[in-house]
């Protein structure tokens, strides 16, 4: 029935802009028939002429403030005699003219690509342009407002209003930006594409080139700024990347799929039919290696759609259209929240379930995840330099949707042999960048960096024994013997599907035991407050235990090579063969934080589902210890090499941590 009804609304919506704002785009800039001559704001050696074009914005009488409408209709017949002054330019002519005053931007070809589109001013590609421009102006204008000031603002709308970005190019320059872009009060071009609510065929051309003319006036005004003020401009480096191999979700993607996914757009309810054009844009560009634009084109789409689904399944169709200024946009960040702005609990992750939730929130949200919209949108990364790798997942993912949310009779599409593993992938995501996630995986590196111990090169075991207070003594026995009582005690509240092991200090069994404990599923969407706070605090435990490891092979590699060349002097001598003996005891105590670590993690969590509880108590357990293992940080770095202080520090903190343990397994016999 759910479906039903999406299928119905996707083929029936014809605008998801609403009356007013498909009027001042589509319509209001129309209104004036006047044409208007391109050499009243050039002159004669090409100079943009400032002052005619601001002359155009008008304000309310009552406060001063722009009035857009006014504004937007008096700017109209500029626009259309700019973008036909840009068509009668060939490519030669436009370059010599404006691509100097476009360099400010740090993407030129960016601004040379737009100009080509508006010789043939097909609407995907219009549209497409518009995304591209904006997201590099947002960044350029950035770069600018650090000439003056420090933390540059998020939003675009805080962006152009800045006190910052006047001074350099003045008042009346900003308001004519904000009446295209950055304001719900002007035509907003930025966001009703970004955000998926504009059609291809609702963007006319001429905004388009008007924003490009925009650009290059706005590099004549800066390129005076800067030799006045003799200030250099500074380009912020492209966030890139890294470790792509977390992003591999789906199977990489063929002609064959692709092809398939072309026929599922145009039967699947997911797709808006006003938007169809976007999806096989999309598509195609994907196709042609063109990967950056394939995803510009995708994002508002999957958005469009999922406001479709979330509209439809929490009952609130008017939700569907752009807000007026007034009022909010329904966004990603609203669809993908628990609540709905009136606290009513958001129907759509009961849709969608759990595994596309978590993928949404990795790729979109998460702050330690990729991000794809938000860095594309604001222009933080290389357009030319897009990794298909992501791309590739954000294509798969949206073709997912469209067969999940799509007619029965499609069922030979959705079994094809290409497209099941797709929605097997799909299925049974788990969340990579959720903080949960983020400590799971810090547990597994800090394991794998302790492993490393027992390869580091060393001293016979008769020279280690031959320095006095080096043998084996009753305190290094109590010191495995706490040890293996708190590991024994974790033990018995593990899950059910963990091994166990009569002797809980062998560096293989607990490894192996490291691994399955973070292999149990947690799940980590809308996690409960609490949760979050206690996994800061295992998180920073990790980090500790991980930089200790480090610093122990670190020191452990170079006093060998001291040692064998004979460059230690006698004192260093026995500060060395003292760390061998310490590092003997110390890689079980490691392996016993990182078992409580994840024992706490999955404890903790399942308790919170089960019942709220006093966690501030339970806090202060985690930071006794946090402290002591960043004060094992301080003993074992080069510089303090403090051996005999670790081993003494460890057999207080291990005496402490089991008389608290003992007390707060009753937390954990909760949530068993």
């Amino acid at each position: 029935m759910q479906k039903l009804r999406t299928m119905a609304l996707s083929d029936s919506v014809t605008t998801c802009l609403s009356q007013p704002v498909h009027y001042a785009i589509c319509k209001l800039g129309f209104e004036k028939k006047d044409t208007y001559d391109i050499n009243n704001i050039l002159s004669g050696n090409g100079e943009i002429c400032w002052q005619a074009v601001t002359d155009h914005v008008c304000y309310l009488e009552s406060d001063q403030s722009v009035d857009f409408i006014k504004s937007i209709r008096s700017l109209g017949p500029v626009c259309e005699s700019v973008n036909v002054h840009f068509k009668s330019l060939t490519k030669d002519q436009f370059i010599i003219q404006y691509a100097s005053w476009l360099q400010w931007t740090n993407c030129t070809e960016v601004f040379l690509e737009v100009f080509d589109v508006l010789q043939y001013a097909q609407t995907t590609e219009v549209a497409l342009s518009l995304m591209k421009l904006t997201s590099c102006l947002e960044r350029a204008l950035g770069d600018v407002y650090l000439l003056k000031g420090n933390d540059c603002p998020f939003l675009l709308r805080d962006l152009l209003a800045s006190e910052q970005l006047a001074v350099v190019f003045g008042q009346a320059v900003m308001n004519v930006l904000r009446i295209f872009i950055g304001s719900p009060y002007g035509l907003n071009l930025r966001n009703v594409l970004w955000h998926g609510f504009a059609s291809p065929q609702e963007i006319p051309a001429k905004y388009c080139a008007m924003l490009l003319f925009l650009t290059a006036g706005l590099g004549q005004l800066l390129q005076t700024y800067l030799l006045q003020t003799k200030c250099i401009l500074l380009h912020r480096p492209y966030v890139v990347f890294v470790s792509l191999e977390e992003l591999d979700v789906f199977p990489d993607l063929n002609n064959e799929t692709l092809s398939i996914a072309e026929e599922l757009v145009k039967l699947s309810s997911f797709a808006l039919k006003t938007m169809l054009p976007f999806w096989i844009a999309a598509l195609t560009a994907f196709k042609q290696s063109r990967y950056a634009d394939s995803v510009i084109l995708l994002l508002p789409q999957l958005e469009a759609g999922l406001r479709l689904l979330f509209t439809t399944t929490n009952k609130c169709p008017n939700r569907l259209l752009t807000a007026e200024s007034s009022a909010f946009y329904t966004t990603f960040d609203e669809m993908l929240a628990k609540h709905l702005d009136n606290e009513e609990v958001n129907q759509l992750p009961v849709v969608l379930e759990e595994p596309a939730m978590e993928f949404l929130w990795d790729f979109l949200n998460h702050q330690e995840g990729p991000r794809v919209r938000d860095r594309l949108s604001h222009g933080e990364i290389n357009l030319e330099a897009f990794p298909r790798e992501v791309a590739n997942q954000i294509v798969a993912f949206a073709i997912t949707l469209l067969c999940r949310f799509s007619d029965e009779n499609m069922f030979s599409l959705k079994e094809h042999i290409v497209i099941k593993p797709l929605m097997n992938c799909a299925s049974c995501y788990q969340s990579r960048f959720h903080p949960i996630s983020r400590l799971k995986k810090q547990v597994l590196e800090c394991m794998k960096s302790i492993h490393l111990w027992s390869e580091l090169p060393t001293v016979p075991e008769e020279q280690v024994q031959t320095i006095k207070g080096l043998e084996e003594n009753a305190e290094a026995s109590t010191l495995i013997f706490m040890i293996s009582e708190i590991t024994s005690q974790l033990l018995q509240y593990m899950p059910q599907n963990c091994c166990s092991s009569d002797d809980p200090i062998n560096s293989v069994l607990t490894e192996r035991l490291l691994t399955e404990l973070c292999d149990t599923r947690i799940c980590t969407l809308y996690c409960p407050r609490p949760v979050l706070e206690i996994v800061v605090i295992l998180r920073k435990m990790s980090t500790q235990c991980h930089q200790v490891s480090e610093q122990v092979i670190a020191s452990a590699e170079v006093r060998y090579t001291q040692w064998v060349n004979k460059t230690l002097r006698s004192r260093q001598r026995h500060n060395y063969l003292r760390m061998l003996n310490s590092i003997k005891f110390l890689s079980p105590v490691l392996r016993l934080i990182l078992i409580l670590i994840t024992v706490e993690l999955v404890s903790v969590h399942a308790v919170c589902k089960k019942n709220p509880f006093d966690y501030q108590q339970y806090l202060k357990f985690l930071k006794l210890v946090l402290q002591y293992t960043e004060n094992l940080v301080t003993y074992t770095s080069p510089e303090k090499n403090k051996w005999d202080e670790t081993m003494e520090l460890t057999n207080k903190a291990l005496i402490k941590i089991r008389k608290i343990s003992d007390r707060k397994l009753m937390l954990m016999h909760l949530a068993t």
